[in-house]
């Protein structure tokens, strides 16, 4: 596959799949996701690729200044790559990404280890991630995955399965709850740190209660004859 083809499937993901997108001609002039695409396809990474000192960083990085978008000139992209909006997402040097993935505002495909090794993640065909989400580490997300806003996947993920929260759990695989027993269905292993506190307003509420009835009886009960003699 050549550049070329990439490039025309990059271009052709946006004006498929984003209602928002009026044609050709609006994706070339006026999405930065696909900008910052085509300038790594044609500069960065062929530069990078070629070993070339310092300009292809900062070919990413004048990229970074005009679409907001950064990407690593060592990253390798796979074709049909969308970036929605794009503003703030960063992807590192040695992440991997699939075919006709979509990535949201603010993603992160960061890396956990300063050694120059394999310490950003491997993203399958056809996932999709949430704005803000951060997938951190060489971890791998299966294909078909999606990975819901605000995310932080720091665990491999596996094909069509949906993950959410921090750190991210599995919820649904193939769009159906988890059954019990699966190996990544959530494990509840920590205490609620509000449970003590709870315990203890209701029985402060208790005490209260039991005080104001006592209160209550007293105000209610008759005088006592033999005190007013």
């Amino acid at each position: 596959m050549s550049v070329l083809d990439d490039l025309v499937a990059d271009w052709q993901r946006p004006v498929r799949d984003d209602p928002a997108a009026n044609g050709w001609l609006d994706v070339a002039l006026s999405y930065p996701g696909f900008h910052a695409i085509v300038a790594h396809r044609l500069l960065a990474h062929p530069l990078y690729r070629a070993g070339v000192p310092l300009l292809p960083r900062f070919v990413s990085h004048v990229a970074r200044f005009v679409t907001g978008i950064e990407i690593h000139p060592g990253a390798e992209l796979g074709r049909g790559l969308f970036i929605d909006h794009g503003m703030g997402v960063v992807i590192g040097e040695t992440a991997v990404v699939g075919e006709n993935v979509t990535l949201n505002q603010g993603v992160t495909l960061g890396g956990t280890s300063s050694e120059r090794t394999k310490r950003h993640p491997t993203i399958g065909d056809r996932v999709v991630v949430g704005a803000d989400a951060l997938v951190l580490g060489a971890i791998t997300i299966g294909d078909g995955a999606r990975i819901g806003a605000g995310s932080v996947v720091v665990r491999d993920v596996p094909p069509n399965a949906t993950v959410v929260g921090i750190p991210g759990r599995v919820v649904l695989i193939d769009g159906k709850p988890l059954p019990a027993g699966h190996p990544h269905r959530p494990q509840v292993d920590m205490p609620d740190p509000n449970a003590a506190l709870l315990a203890r307003l209701a029985e402060r509420v208790e005490t209260l209660e039991r005080r104001l009835a006592e209160l209550a009886r007293k105000d209610e009960a008759p005088p006592d004859a033999s005190a007013a003699l």
